[in-house]
């Protein structure tokens, strides 16, 4: 993997159209580059990643927007909806622009609004995979990752599959989710692991260490709930008075700024907030121009150490 650095880019406030290319490039795998700020779409569906969403026509506006927006990487998974992100992303983009990468993942069953177990079995995984390819209209999924590990499932089975998937061609690269350094380095004896998506934000920082194992191996970070801000969000606490005075400074909302510093917080990092609001996404979009100066950068810090 590598990475480019950003163009000279505007303040989120200014007249320059929002575009993902302020990002910065990250190539992936050795082979797929992307910009560093992508789009999620587990908020494309009902509440709890469950369910059609209010508005499937307004769904597929956002998507088609977001590319226009320079998005060059839309995450999915079969399990939102289920089945209905995917499905939304095939009706709205295929066939797909060149340069568009979709991303999905399987290894888990969702048995209501935010009810989920984790299924790693071989013969479900290749189902998954196979199912993907049908909705999103493609021959061959660029990143495919495996949703949660199942413990109960030896991980030489689950990864397994997809790398038999891998090489028959349906599969490009095989990314993780939600894991630890110890299971990436077991992962890794088994298929080239090319992304880890976790969450973490400016104020969750539980995966620090996983990030710092990904920048030493080159593997793309994708921090699920990027602008997730707990208490930096709550008017009262002192923090977010010093983010909001940040954000005036840039004329840009606190979302835009936790945005902004994750991607000046690690070059292996990938955002990818979701939205089913156009004004939502290009306002998320907007944050790939606004940079931050040192002292800035040091005021955060302090902020989200004295909310944690």
């Amino acid at each position: 993997m590598s990475v480019e650095p950003s163009s000279t880019s505007t303040k989120p406030g200014s007249h320059a159209a929002p575009s993902a290319a302020r990002s910065g490039t990250l190539t992936i795998g050795g082979d797929l580059p992307v910009h560093r700020l992508g789009y999620g779409t587990m908020r494309l569906v009902g509440e709890g990643a469950w369910g059609e969403p209010a508005d499937p026509a307004e769904a597929r506006r956002v998507l088609r927007r977001a590319v226009e927006l320079g998005v060059t990487l839309i995450d999915t998974a079969d399990a939102y909806g289920p089945e209905i992100a995917e499905r939304l992303i095939g009706e709205a983009l295929a066939p797909y622009p060149a340069g568009l990468v979709i991303a999905t993942k399987g290894g888990i069953t969702r048995q209501g609004p935010a009810k989920t177990e984790f299924l790693g079995r071989a013969g479900y995984l290749i189902q998954c995979v196979e199912m993907s390819l049908r909705r999103l209209k493609l021959e061959r999924i660029d990143l495919y990752q495996l949703h949660r590990i199942d413990p109960r499932t030896p991980l030489e089975e689950s990864l397994g599959a997809l790398r038999r998937m891998q090489e028959q061609g349906k599969i490009r690269h095989i990314g993780l989710s939600e894991v630890t350094t110890a299971q990436i380095e077991e992962a890794e004896k088994i298929v080239p692991v090319v992304t880890v998506q976790n969450r973490y934000s400016l104020a969750d920082r539980r995966h620090e260490q996983t990030l710092a194992y990904c920048e030493g191996r080159a593997i793309g970070f994708l921090p699920w709930y990027p602008i997730a801000a707990g208490k930096l969000l709550k008017p009262d606490h002192p923090a977010a008075q010093m983010l909001a005075r940040i954000a005036g400074l840039h004329r840009a909302t606190m979302a835009q700024l936790a945005l902004a510093w994750l991607l000046q917080r690690s070059p292996v990092m990938l955002p990818i907030p979701g939205t089913s609001s156009i004004a939502h996404l290009e306002e998320n979009i907007a944050a790939a121009g606004l940079k931050l100066a040192a002292k800035e950068w040091a005021e955060l810090e302090t902020a989200a150490a004295s909310a944690a």
